[in-house]
């Protein structure tokens, strides 16, 4: 009961700082910022009025890019104060802010340790400056499961971000592969939520375990993935 309440505990402290933010879609551009202020659009189910949050919110550290060689993929969605503006228009009360992890997911682990430090040290400080609006979930460099371990509990301990996001496979490696350990049973330590983002799955095609088509195949990776990791024995 306690694990479940300090979850639930993740949406209910949020914040952030706008500057240095490249917020991007998975896939989807969100609407142009509002040129004019309005009321924050509420939602509303049975007559109460309720908090709406968005738990699947992308964005970049354009300075950890840079590290990496990397250009802010959608440069027109780098932060202003507008940021908020368009939350209010889409009845977004909080949104949990991550990066997805894809293009440091093959570095060696001097690189991918600091641009994991720097984007989480950024989230960090957003999720200091606008507490109502936004929470962090971290980033770890999965590739190297011990960092990413150490990476998750300086987050959570050092950092007040609430988490992390992880890919729905480690570089063509199952989540469920028993080098993983270490990081997961940090997780349970530290009690913790565990974004597993949806990702292709080229690399199981050999294999012919899976046959992905259309739009359905995100949601068919993130249902096989939950069933490799809280179904495989290994993790009992």
């Amino acid at each position: 009961m306690q694990r479940m309440t300090r979850r639930r505990e993740l949406l209910g402290h949020v914040a952030g700082a706008l500057t240095g933010l490249a917020f991007v879609g998975c896939g989807l551009v969100r609407p142009a910022l509002s040129q004019a202020p309005q009321r924050r659009r509420e939602v509303v189910m049975n007559g109460k009025r309720v908090r709406t949050i968005d738990v699947h919110a992308h964005c970049h550290v354009p300075e950890a890019n840079a590290l990496m060689d990397l250009k802010v993929q959608l440069p027109s969605l780098v932060i202003s104060p507008e940021r908020t503006k368009v939350m209010d228009e889409q009845g977004i009360d909080i949104e949990a802010l991550s990066i997805n992890p894809i293009f440091w997911s093959k570095a060696d682990p001097d690189l991918a340790g600091q641009v994991v430090k720097l984007q989480n040290e950024k989230l960090a400080e957003i999720c200091a400056a606008q507490p109502d609006r936004f929470v962090g979930l971290a980033s770890v460099a999965l590739q190297h499961p011990d960092l990413a371990a150490e990476q998750l509990e300086y987050a959570v301990k050092q950092l007040g971000l609430r988490g992390a996001l992880i890919g729905g496979s480690v570089n063509g490696e199952e989540l469920s592969d028993p080098k993983f350990r270490s990081f997961w049973s940090k997780a349970e330590q530290l009690g913790v939520l565990i974004f597993i983002h949806p990702q292709g799955t080229a690399e199981l095609s050999a294999s012919g375990r899976l046959h992905p088509q259309g739009d359905g195949e995100h949601r068919r990776d993130l249902d096989q993935r939950h069933v490799e990791v809280l179904g495989d024995r290994r993790h009992d």
